[in-house]
Parts: C-alpha cells; structure tokens; sequence
C-alpha cells in the first residue's frame, strides 16, 4: 500500500522541484505575504478534494497522494502567474534564456552539498522508525518512534520558518556587504527560536497525556510515550538550535562543511550509539532516541563553534571578491 501510494506522489515531485526554486526567488527578495497566500488557498483545497477522491471515488486512498500532486502545481502555477505578470519583479526576472545554464556548475556546488545535509538529517530519523520494526516488541516500538518523529516533525516546521529567514537575511546581507547585520541576524533568529522551542516543550511536558491521545488510544502507547517524552523534549531543544544553525550555513556558503558535520554526527555518532543502547543496553525505543539526541547535541555544537568562530569582516570580503570574480567571468 505504501508503495502504490507513493507511485502516486510522483506528479507531484516534479511540482515540488520547480516551487523550491520559485521560493528561493521570493523569499531572497523578502516577498512573505503572497507566499503565505499561496500556500493557505492550495491546503483548503487540499482538504476538500482529499475527501472526495478518497470517500467519492474508486481511488480511495490513492486519492489522497493525487490531491496532494495536484495542489502542489496549483502553487506552483499560482506563484508562477504572481511572478510572471507582477511588475516587482521585472528588475529580477526578465525570461527564461540560455544565459542561465552558465550558472548550473557553481549552482551545483552549492545544490548538491545542500540537498546532502538535508537527507542525511531526514534519513537518520526515518532509520530509527526501520530499527524500531527490528525489536521484540515491534508494534509498541515502531508506534513509539512514529510519534516522537511526527512530533518533532511538527516543532520543526517553527524552526523550518527561522531556518528559511535566517538563511535569507545572512546572505544578503553579507552580499551587501553588511558582516555586523548578518551576525545581529544570527543571534536574534537563534534566540527567537529556542524561546519558541521552549513554549512548545513546556506545552509538551505538560499536555504529553493529551498529545498521546492524538495519536493512540492504547494505555501501553501513552505509558511508553510518557517514558520516552523527557528525551523528546531535548531532541526538541537541540533541533531548535541546529536547524537555525544550518540556515546560517546555508546563507554563508558553508554547505559541504555542514554536510560532513551531518554525516559524522548521525551516521558515525548517533546512529552507532542508538543501536548500542536499544539492543545491547535493552532501552529499545527510548535508547534510539537517545542516539538521535547525541547526534543533533554533536550537529548543533559543531555548528554553533563554526559560527562563534566566524570572522563576519573576512566573511564580507570573501563573498565581495568571489562576486567580482564572476563579473569578470
């Protein structure tokens, strides 16, 4: 069933690719409202052809994966007419022309570090769901594990958005040359977010009783989840830090640097580390997601010493010289 449905969001990824790109355009261009738009009216419709594909037609669940196809390329066809017929952005946007496949070799340098730091921070989290399947006691485990990853998926999307503005906002502003306004984005971005990081653990510690009632019924899976929500809440806390800290490096180039850090701290440190504790020391669940939580500790320190560490002039400078040496280019 996974798989048929999942043959049936292929539509859709082609959608996706081109909305990331028409994205990055706006949001390096400060456009925020238009988006949010254009992200609200494509979800309504989402829920209501949702219900009729999956209840009204022979589709059932099918449906489901097709109306989330079809509302990503009404976002993307919506931005595309924002962008193609609004005069904002007739200074930035002139056509499609052959003069951009000059920039797909520098473009890659940068694309392809990137996409690595993301899957291999995405992969690690859904490696713990397949090691969960893998324990005695598989059904509560994996239920577990889903949980905490929706979960933390969920206190995400608020890091997500800081991750995107922070990643914005260093490098134009070290593109204009301003190294101290980057550094003053940092911080404040960075301490927006571990204050919300931190209401949303405080609502979690409180009302873990009641989130578990979201997602179970079973008495075992809401005692597990109590046992298990200490953990989640540093899991939450670090992920707050290192997803701001990964914008930075986003905005300042560092992303092959970023990519290694990922690399060691799940792959080399978390992941060892949680199979150790799950099947050796017998913590199951909750000693895979003590794994996760030493690698996003390792991914967030790594970060957050690479950029105390910056000197934002020679940052400045450095991104002053490699522009004027593709204008000369």
């Amino acid at each position: 069933m996974t798989a048929v449905y999942m043959r049936h969001l292929i539509p859709g990824l082609f959608a996706y690719a081109i909305l990331q790109c028409i994205l990055r355009f706006l949001q390096t261009q400060t456009v925020v409202i238009p988006l949010v738009i254009c992200a609200v009216v494509p979800l309504t419709i989402d829920f209501g052809l949702s219900y009729v594909l999956v209840y009204h037609t022979v589709l059932g669940f099918k449906g489901a994966a097709l109306a989330s196809a079809v509302c990503l390329w009404i976002s993307v066809i919506m931005l595309g007419l924002y962008v193609n017929y609004s005069d904002k952005f007739k200074p930035t946007w002139e056509g499609l022309s052959l003069e951009s496949f000059q920039h797909v070799l520098p473009s890659l340098k940068l694309a392809i570090p990137s996409a690595l730091m993301v899957c291999l921070e995405y992969w690690a989290f859904e490696l713990l769901v397949l090691l969960a399947g893998l324990m005695p006691n598989s059904e509560t485990s994996t239920s577990l594990i889903a949980m905490c990853v929706n979960t933390q998926a969920m206190s995400y999307m608020i890091t997500y958005g800081f991750s995107a503005a922070v990643s914005t906002r260093v490098s134009n502003e070290l593109g204009a040359g301003n190294g101290d306004r980057a550094k003053n984005a940092v911080t404040v971005t960075l301490k927006l977010s571990l204050f919300l990081a931190l209401i949303f653990v405080l609502s979690l510690i409180f009302g873990h009783n009641i989130w578990a009632s979201a997602f179970s019924n079973s008495p075992t899976i809401k005692k597990e989840f109590a046992s298990i929500t200490p953990f989640l809440v540093l899991s939450v806390f670090f992920d707050s830090a290192q997803g701001v800290l990964s914008g930075v490096s986003r905005g300042c180039g560092w992303q092959d640097l970023a990519a290694w850090t990922n690399l060691i701290a799940f792959y080399v440190i978390g992941m060892p580390i949680a199979i150790l504790v799950a099947f050796k020391a017998h913590l199951y669940a909750r000693g895979l997601w003590i794994g996760l939580i030493c690698g996003l500790f390792f991914q967030a320190l790594t970060l957050l010493i690479i950029t105390l560490r910056t000197n934002w002039t020679k940052l400045e400078l450095s991104v002053d010289r490699d522009r004027e040496e593709t204008v000369v280019v």
